[in-house]
């Protein structure tokens, strides 16, 4: 008689990113990206990633917002006010700075 081996299920931990946003760099990299894509809850979401490597709970206490009402508007289903992306943005440490707006296709032409 042969006998089958069977194998163990495959198990896989979820995916974090806010496991992988170490450094200082990595937040700052991470955020550009999303605000590059444009999408308003791509920006949330990251900008929800980064407040969770740094600390749910310390930003709530200094933005004064609840942790509760964080994770819920900084998800991807969230819809935060500029006013909330703005203290959560201070409490992280960085700032949204207005810069010309790429356009595409075409060039840069010199001053005359």
């Amino acid at each position: 008689m042969v006998r089958k081996r069977t194998r163990k299920p495959e198990t896989f931990s979820r995916f974090d990113t806010a496991d992988y946003l170490r450094s200082e760099q990595d937040v700052i990299a991470y955020l550009e990206a999303a605000m590059e894509d444009g999408d308003a809850a791509v920006i949330a979401a990251a900008i929800g990633d980064v407040a969770r490597a740094r600390g749910m709970m310390q930003i709530a206490r200094e933005t004064g917002i609840t942790r509760e009402g964080l994770y819920k508007a900084l998800s991807p289903d969230g819809n935060p006010s500029l006013g909330t992306v703005l203290k959560v943005m201070k409490a992280l440490g960085v700032e949204l700075a207005p810069r010309p707006a790429k356009k595409a296709g075409s060039k840069r032409r010199a001053a005359a």
